[in-house]
């Protein structure tokens, strides 16, 4: 049995990456800790095999004002996390970093694409990311994961107002683009592959097809009977706005890893774009 200790309780990732190990009780053993509660640092991490880190701030923020406590939640928890788990005897230690840690205008992602992240938020993920590498050794396995957007039944940020968007607007642009997405059961069962085969480095797990805004919002206005016109009429002017505005530029613009990225992903990669749009509109 792979004991787990997720720490960051009550996340989106946490909630349902728990959701799906405890499938298998026979298998996993999994327990949550608060890692707002400073008693965090006095909790037994020598029980466990595994500790998950999900905890951190998800979401981007160009305040300033923000800056100090990206750094001292991203990086520095992250990096204290680590060393404190390596020194309990823990076998294994999974970060959930982002693939904001590269530069919002790279298109395709490759191996041999440069870090370069434009926002405090990705930098203070690369920085953790540089704290917790070194600490990799025979008898602790360290594995990065730099996901691209999260989705799935209950998620919050963008994909939702998407959805929301495919309800509401009349007009939507005829503009094709490629983006990377990752279904929170792919995610999931992506952990479960990391942990059973002891896996190390920096890992890309995506879905096994890349997205297309204007598909995603054409598939839920026919699923909620809603007519939208789509157009190029207007696509100079959005295609202009994608690279001054970051909104635009996760509407509009292409934004993926390349597939090969993903190999060691591909068999725990087992709901498709199809299935999971399908099981976002059951959610609703």
């Amino acid at each position: 049995m792979r004991r787990v200790l997720i720490t960051g309780a009550n996340s989106y990732v946490g909630i349902n990456v728990e959701k799906w190990l405890m499938k298998e009780p026979d298998k996993y053993y999994v327990e949550t800790l608060d890692m707002k509660d400073p008693n965090w640092r006095e909790f037994d991490f020598s029980r466990f095999d595994v500790v998950f880190h999900v905890a951190g701030i998800a979401h981007v923020s160009t305040k300033k004002s923000m800056k100090d406590l990206y750094f001292k939640v991203n990086r520095d928890l992250t990096i204290e996390t680590a060393v404190k788990a390596k020194s309990s005897g823990v076998k294994q230690f999974i970060f959930m970093s982002s693939m904001i840690v590269y530069n919002s205008k790279e298109k395709c992602i490759t191996s041999e694409t440069e870090v370069l992240p434009d926002n405090f938020y990705g930098l203070s993920k690369l920085q953790a990311e540089e704290g917790i590498l070194p600490l990799q050794s025979s008898q602790f396995d360290v594995c990065i994961l730099r996901p691209p957007m999260i989705y799935g039944p209950g998620s919050k940020g963008n994909f939702p107002k998407l959805v929301n968007l495919s309800k509401k607007t009349p007009i939507f642009p005829n503009i094709t683009n490629k983006r990377s997405m990752l279904f929170i059961d792919n995610l999931a069962n992506s952990v479960k592959l990391i942990i059973d085969n002891s896996l190390s480095g920096i890992l890309f797990p995506q879905n096994n097809e890349y997205s297309c805004t204007r598909d995603i919002v054409n598939y839920f206005s026919k699923m909620y009977n809603k007519k939208i016109w789509f157009t190029k009429l207007f696509n100079p002017l959005f295609i202009f706005l994608s690279k001054l505005n970051s909104t635009f530029n996760k509407l509009f613009s292409d934004s993926y890893y390349s597939i090969d990225m993903s190999k060691p992903f591909k068999t725990s990669i087992h709901i498709s774009l199809e299935e999971s749009l399908k099981l976002m509109v059951y959610d609703e």
